[in-house]
């Protein structure tokens, strides 16, 4: 079975538009919000605005650019890195136009947490007041569909409403007022044992010891910091969080942050019920990626206590499966099982489903594909960024042959879970989440500027002396065993013991290497795609030929040439999705699916024949006085889609790569006699052995079809006579009613049978012209020749992209048409048709036809002839050797899929496979109980962490001046338009 994909190919640049969902993490659907809901479609805009929170003194106000994209509304400060937030429009609760002074267009929006933010509105007042109509009926729409109700039932699934109501509850007791009712006491009867949803860790721990992760301080931290910036839906992301972050998260808040981060907790809110939506309609389906979803359960982080009982294993086969569901074309990939065990402990089941969803499609798309083409796109971008930044390291690995890729893949595909420490691994996830793809290449990557050390530079010169991937691998291993250890430990300074090598990577990582961002990524990206796609599609070829049945006739050389056509067909018309029957329509709940095979349908099957056979194309070699050129076209004819069904001898309705390769072999091998019998039964619809009439027209229009283009009229004339032979010898047999004249020709219908085998070779051996063309022309008429490939779409800059636009195929074919307009203007236009066959270069009458019939035949028709016609009377013919094939040599002949491909790439990928299933435990990462910590020790640990946030602090700077930041604080205590 080969399974044939062109999409790498149709890869397109994402639009600004659509880069803004990405960077506000919202769902794509968001593009065709409103037509959906059938509310019309939900004009979009965006405004220059500065925002400042409602409360006095808290943070600065920020410049930036505001976004109404229904139904959320978003802004970015002008650095798009200090200050961001996604609000979906359902949590706005009030808006109101400010009274300010002359000139200031400023609204208070007042959200479900009791936040207000003020945004100061810099554009124009025409386009200020647009934005006002724009939000107000979105406002309405949302408030009709009923979001604004989901709200309150969505928001007490969250951790963060329980910690700052407790934290509030906290504060009153202290303070000697009455605590105030916390919303948790609104929650159904049904959910007051599980208030907010949680992962496993609620039940069997989570990773590391609690007092040694400061988890009590980080709480703390973090509560401060919900409290006054909003939470879940409304969270507003200032510098603070992104410190926080890298800090750390707490256990109980890891999973919600992650949901709030990636843009999967709107997926969740969006689509309420889905995920068991999805279990229930596909409740006891299976399917290749159930049973390799089987296979790994037990291999997904093993020494992890919930893994090793049914309700960890079950969790983690419903979420894989739910998705593999959603997803068919992807289904379940490889490292899948690590990276959804890894989020279950802090996470739901519904929780880990949609932040899968968002991690294989939007933030790492490829990387979790049957081609794994993310991934090996971005290892060859890692590679390329080692060797700009430690090209000494680069150089010696390449000169021991050491694959950098053999270590790194692992690091990718399951974000450094199997390679360190799971405490250590998920401060990076964290920072993964929150900051973007960019974090694995600045962990991964590394580089020492001073004395620092981190990954590719700790121990640089234990480096230098490894002569294999094994001894790389294990070095890296016991560097990442060690990072809980002290950096320093022979300083002085108690402080600088204290730094774990943990501390120190991550400090480099976002420190020394702020300079790779997402830009650099994106533009390494561009630069390695051809490249890596070229690769990705040699080993398919490689794979669909060695999967292949049998090569019948053909060498491996002449099958990939069949492939290349195949492949081109499919990039110019792609075939339709395949379609499955509903397992209800086939058997019962065993009933199980297998990968589908791409199969081609009746338009790519001639888009396909037009590369191979000369007939089924019309080339038109075209002269205008300015240039020749050879224009190609895809012919259509009854002949073309008789041998489509003719190879179908599946009846599926379309053609599999085995199926074109047995029904090429049966026709490029033939001599005159197989050749003639093929033809034959190509054009006996019912199999019987006989042609009707009906049949016989149809098969002389098939030859015109192919002698179409041919010079002169020799080929026409030889129709002209096979037709009158067929019919007059037809004829002659056919068995006479009794009474009937002598001389009578008889009548029949013209759908019965009428010429058996036989007679088709005798009256085709009877044309010298015929015999010709079936003994040698037609198979000859099949050409395997190298097929030019369409280039790979790539963004070579302004001025390639430039160059790439007026060479477009739309402005070559606008210049053709000028210059054959001109041509024909000053009489130099000239179309010429290339012929299918080309035997004849001169024009040659048609001879004159000689009746097949004897004397004998002419005075009465016998019977017995009828009879015995299964007898082939012809006169014997020597068989002629099999067509050449035209097979260039491979040293001269380079096939579109035969680039230079990457073995490493894939080596690596193989050789990591089983890395992935085995994994290091780690003595850090043992669950221990949350012991509470005293108030000293609180606050020492505290005052830590806050020296930890200090340490990743940089200027930010607003954008504003001094007098704008005074007039935003001004608006704070300004009263509303009445």
């Amino acid at each position: 079975m080969a399974t044939i994909s062109t999409q790498l190919r149709n890869f397109k640049e994402p639009t600004r538009e659509q880069l803004n969902l990405l960077f506000f993490a919202l769902p794509p659907e968001v593009e065709h919000y409103g037509r959906e809901n059938g509310a019309g479609e939900l004009e979009k805009i965006e405004v220059g605005a500065i925002l400042s929170l409602g409360v006095q003194g808290v943070e600065e106000a920020y410049t930036g650019r505001l976004h109404l994209i229904p139904p959320y509304l978003t802004f970015a400060s002008l650095d798009r890195k200090s200050v961001k937030f996604t609000v979906p429009l359902s949590t706005i609760r009030r808006v109101e136009r400010l009274n300010a002074k002359a000139g200031v267009y400023a609204l208070s929006l007042s959200l479900w947490h009791g936040m207000k933010i003020v945004v100061q509105i810099t554009s124009l007042r025409p386009t200020a007041d647009l934005f006002c109509s724009l939000l107000r009926d979105a406002l309405k729409v949302e408030l009709q569909l009923g979001q604004m109700k989901a709200v309150k039932t969505f928001v007490q699934t969250c951790y963060s409403e329980i910690l700052i109501s407790n934290a509030s509850a906290e504060a009153d007791e202290k303070n000697g007022r009455e605590p105030s009712t916390s919303k948790i006491e609104a929650l159904p009867a049904s959910d007051q044992n599980s208030p907010y949803l949680g992962g496993l860790g609620l039940k069997f721990k989570f990773p590391g010891d609690a007092r040694k992760l400061r988890e009590a301080s980080k709480t703390k931290l973090w509560t401060a910091y919900l409290k006054a910036h909003g939470r879940n839906l409304t969270l507003i992301r200032y510098p603070q969080c992104t410190r926080l972050v890298q800090v750390g998260l707490p256990n109980r808040l890891r999973g919600e942050m992650w949901e709030t981060l990636s843009g999967s907790m709107y997926l969740r809110f969006t689509n309420p019920g889905l995920y068991e939506k999805i279990l229930e309609e596909n409740k006891g389906r299976t399917s290749t990626s159930t049973e390799e979803i089987e296979k790994d359960l037990h291999r997904s982080l093993p020494e992890y206590s919930a893994y090793q009982s049914e309700d960890g294993i079950g969790a983690l086969r419903r979420v894989l499966q739910a998705y593999s569901f959603k997803n068919p074309e992807t289904g379940y990939c490889q490292a899948m099982n690590i990276l959804a065990a890894a989020i279950l402990i802090y996470m739901s089941e519904e929780q880990a489903f949609w932040l899968l969803e968002v991690i294989c499609d939007r933030l790492l798309p490829g990387y979790y594909s049957p081609s794994m083409h993310g991934t090996l796109l971005d290892q060859r971008v890692f590679e390329s960024l080692v060797h700009r930044c430690l090209p000494i390291l680069h150089d010696y690995f390449t000169s021991v042959d050491v694959q950098l890729s053999v270590a790194s893949l692992p690091w990718f595909l399951s974000l450094f879970i199997n390679s360190m420490p799971m405490v250590f691994a998920f401060r990076i996830i964290d920072c993964f989440i929150c900051m973007g793809p960019k974090v694995l290449f600045q962990v991964g990557l590394g580089k020492s500027m001073m004395f620092h050390s981190t990954i590719l530079k700790i121990n640089g010169e234990q480096l230098l002396q490894i002569q294999d991937d094994g001894g790389f691998i294990h070095l890296m291993r016991d560097y990442f065993s060690s990072l809980g250890d002290s950096a320093h430990p022979e300083s002085p300074d108690p402080r600088a013991r204290a730094i774990t090598r943990f501390q120190e990577l991550l400090l480099v990582s976002f420190r020394e290497f702020a300079v790779i961002t997402d830009d650099t990524i994106q533009g390494e990206r561009r630069k390695f795609r051809g490249e890596v796609v070229h690769s990705i599609e040699s080993f398919s070829k490689r794979a669909a030929i060695r999967n292949l049945k049998t090569l019948e006739r053909f060498s491996k050389d002449q099958a990939g040439l069949i492939y290349d056509a195949l492949f081109k067909a499919i990039c110019i018309e792609p075939p339709p999705e395949t379609m499955m029957p509903t397992p209800a329509l086939l058997t019962t709940k065993d009933w199980q699916e297998e990968r589908p095979e791409t199969r081609v349908g009746l338009k790519t099957f001639k888009v396909f024949l037009s590369e191979i056979a000369t007939w089924a194309r019309v080339e038109k070699i075209v002269s205008n006085g300015f240039q020749q050129r050879v224009e190609r076209e895809v012919a259509e004819h009854e002949l073309i889609d008789r041998l489509f069904y003719f190879w179908d001898t599946g009846y599926n309705g379309a053609l599999s790569f085995q199926d074109l390769v047995s029904g090429l072999d049966g026709v490029m091998f033939n001599d005159l006699m197989e050749n003639i019998e093929w033809f034959f039964n190509l054009h006996d619809k019912n199999k019987d052995g006989y042609l009707t009439k009906d049949e016989v027209l149809t098969l002389s229009e098939s030859l015109l079809f192919i002698f179409r283009f041919e010079i002169g009229d020799a080929y026409l004339g030889a129709v002209s006579r096979f037709m009158s032979n067929a019919f007059e010898y037809g004829d002659a047999l056919l068995p006479r009613p009794e009474g009937a004249e002598e001389y009578a020709t008889p009548q029949i219908e013209s759908n019965v049978p009428y010429m058996n085998l036989a007679t088709f070779r005798m009256v085709v051996l009877a044309d010298e012209i015929l015999e010709s063309f079936f003994e040698a022309d037609f198979t000859g008429t099949f050409k395997l020749e190298p097929v030019p490939m369409m280039d790979i779409p790539s963004h070579n800059g302004l001025l390639g992209d430039l160059w790439t636009s007026l060479t477009s195929d739309d402005n070559k074919k606008i210049f053709n048409r000028f210059t054959d307009g001109v041509g024909r203007a000053v009489g130099k236009h000239q179309i010429f048709h290339r012929p299918a066959i080309g035997k004849f270069t001169a024009l040659e009458e048609p001879k004159a036809r000689e009746s097949l019939l004897t004397p004998t035949m002419r005075r009465s028709a016998s019977k017995a002839s009828l009879k015995s016609g299964d007898s082939d009377s012809a006169p014997p013919a020597s068989a002629s050797a099999p067509a050449n094939l035209n097979v260039p040599a491979s040293e001269e002949a380079v096939t579109p899929a035969a680039f230079s491909p990457m073995p490493t790439m894939f080596e690596a990928a193989a050789n990591a496979a089983a890395a992935f299933m085995e994994r290091t435990p780690f003595a850090i990462d043992d669950a221990k109980d949350e012991d509470e910590e005293s108030d000293e020790e609180s606050e020492g640990l505290e005052d830590d962490v806050m020296d930890e946030v200090d340490a990743f602090l940089e200027a930010h700077d607003s954008g504003l001046t001094a007098a704008e930041q005074e007039a935003a604080q001004d608006l704070i205590n300004a009263e509303p338009v009445k």
